[in-house]
């Protein structure tokens, strides 16, 4: 293999090629940051932040990858991945992800020592997920709390306490996890049926489609319940609209059941995030309607 075909595999090894998943766990973290400083979050914070989230995603995927090696290679979706392929070697996936979360903690050495133990637990946390597929019934929620645990930290980084709203956007976190997820594991249901995987669209069955779009009402219920414990006004609300409206056009292309279409589902929650992130932006930045 030459050294360009070893650094290809590396970047598809840590999914440098696609950045869906860093996106889906940057903006709770982007909410929280702003949320937690009144819209005036630390810049210094905020680079932490970003670039431990790029490195701890990376991270994931490499651990993920090392744990999930015995059945990637028999999923059509997964079976070309660097680790399943042969391309690189358990032992190096592990050195990767090892390296990966040690930069990311680094970074975190760098903030309070409240946000220091939270980055501990966060790290346990993701380091349990890709085995919970083994025995629990609803994984996704496990990986709600890994992705959502930047929200928790932000909140003690700006102001070294936790007030409840931390708890309520992580809650919320969770169930968008859980119906975004969910689409995905929609795409792989009969691979991980023949494997024995536990993922919650084999859960759910036939209600499937039902479970995603409770989560998602659940998560967008939860948002608007924490909003005036934030003092957030109209344009909180109107990207909440917006990602509402998404949120319904993912309901037409998961309804029928397609991979397809439960995969471009699974992509457009990118655009709920951001939906939810610019109404917190607006709200801070542009002036009262009112």
């Amino acid at each position: 293999m030459t050294l360009a075909d070893r650094i290809t595999a590396y970047e598809k090894l840590i999914r440098l090629d696609k950045p869906i998943g860093t996106l889906l766990l940057l903006w709770p973290t982007l909410w929280a940051l702003w949320l937690s400083s009144a819209g005036r979050p630390n810049a210094g914070i905020t680079w932490i932040f970003v670039l431990g989230t790029v490195l701890m995603r990376s991270a994931g995927c490499a651990f993920n990858d090392f744990a999930d090696r015995d059945f990637d290679g028999r999923v059509t979706r997964t079976r070309e991945r660097p680790l399943a392929a042969g391309l690189i070697k358990p032992a190096e996936a592990l050195l990767v992800a090892a390296v990966l979360a040690l930069m990311a903690f680094a970074l975190v050495l760098q903030l309070n020592a409240l946000t220091i133990k939270l980055s501990v637990a966060a790290l346990v946390i993701a380091a349990i997920y890709p085995f919970t597929k083994r025995f629990f019934a609803l994984p996704q929620a496990v990986l709600g709390v890994a992705f959502g645990f930047g929200i928790p930290m932000a909140f003690t980084a700006h102001n070294n306490y936790l007030p409840p709203v931390a708890w309520m956007l992580l809650a919320a976190n969770v169930f968008w996890a859980i119906a975004y997820d969910t689409e995905y594991a929609m795409v792989d249901r009969e691979d991980d049926r023949e494997l024995g995987i536990r993922t919650s669209a084999l859960t759910l069955g036939r209600y499937d489609v039902t479970g995603v779009m409770v989560s998602h009402a659940l998560f967008l219920a939860i948002l608007a319940f924490a909003a005036p414990r934030c003092h957030l006004g109209i344009y909180f609300y109107a990207g909440l609209v917006a990602a509402a409206l998404l949120v319904a056009k993912q309901y037409t292309m998961i309804r029928a059941r397609d991979p397809d279409g439960c995969f471009r589902a699974f992509r457009q929650n990118n655009w709920v995030g951001a939906a939810v992130f610019a109404g917190i932006v607006a709200h801070f930045y542009l002036p009262n309607p009112f």
